[in-house]
Parts: C-alpha cells; structure tokens; sequence
C-alpha cells in the first residue's frame, strides 16, 4: 500500500535516526496491520521513520527507527538480543548513491512495497522520492521485516532488516 504522508517533508538526515526497542505505540501517519500465520504484526509510519509493533502467544515486541528527542542510542549497524522468548536480530546499513541512480533506485522500491499485500509506503508531498517503506513476512516460524528511509537531499537510503524467532535452546 502506498499513501501520500499529511505532513510536510523536513530535513532529516540519515545520521539523525536513532534505534530503541520496547518502546510504547507512537503516534502514526499510516498503519498495516497484518496476521502472518499467529503473528499480529503492525506496520506504523512516523514521519520520515518506522515501528514495528510484533504480537503472539509468546509475547511482544516493539521496533523504533525514528529521530528521538533526547535518545541515546544513535541507529547501530547491527543488534542480537533475546527478547522474552524470542532471538531479536536487527542490521542497518546506509546506502549512499549517486545523484544520477537515486531516482531510479526510489521509484523501483516503491513499486516493490506499493504492490505488496504486507507491504507499507509513505510518500511526503512536494518531496520527489522522499519516503519510508516497509515489507514484512513469515518465513520458517519467525517475522521478518526491511524497511527503507530515504534521504533525497543526500542521496542516501537506509536500509534495514530485522528477524524475530523463537529461540532455540543451546545444544548440550
């Protein structure tokens, strides 16, 4: 699904997200909700940022990719924890692209999640290829999902991946 973002497009820049997870539901522009298998999954735009709120039997969890006020916790490139029952991974990686590429790399991701039936996309008005999208599935018993940040001004996209399954005990 894609939408157009009642909101203006402000100059964030990719450095500016932060990271933080089990964070309460912050105030969304456009939200998915998704029953993959017996996963609740909801997709939740927040501007020029994403959260991703995880529900089964075992318990939650709740991703936040956004610029925080006052948040210490700058976006990493990577995350393994446990997480209740679950084995959380998270990846982040920023894509710096030439001027020329930007456009046409833009306009293929939005197809990508714009036609997807688990797939999110908010575009900001008076921006061209100013967005953030967000596609998630399951496979093999645990949630995945990647989202994608762009930063036409500088040409970046950020680009994340995230896995939650359950965790497997340690072989003896």
């Amino acid at each position: 699904m894609l939408t157009t973002l009642k909101t203006a497009y402000s100059d964030t820049r990719a450095a500016d997200l932060a990271w933080a997870l089990g964070r309460d539901p912050l105030p969304a522009l456009a939200v998915l909700d998704l029953e993959l298998s017996d996963a609740k999954v909801q997709l939740r735009l927040l501007g020029a940022s994403h959260q991703v709120l995880l529900e089964e039997d075992r318990g939650t969890c709740s991703e936040t990719v956004a610029c925080m006020p006052g948040s210490s916790t700058p976006l990493p490139l990577g995350v393994a924890k446990r997480v209740g029952d679950w084995e959380y991974e998270f990846a982040a990686r920023v894509e710096s692209l030439p001027d020329g590429s930007f456009a046409g790399r833009a306009q293929e991701l939005l197809a990508l999640v714009a036609d997807h039936p688990n797939g999110l996309a908010g575009a900001f008005p008076g921006s061209p290829y100013a967005f953030t999208a967000m596609l998630a599935h399951r496979y093999e018993g645990q949630v995945w999902w990647r989202t994608w940040h762009a930063y036409p001004q500088d040409s970046q996209l950020v680009v994340t991946r995230t896995r939650v399954g359950v965790r497997t005990p340690a072989a003896l």
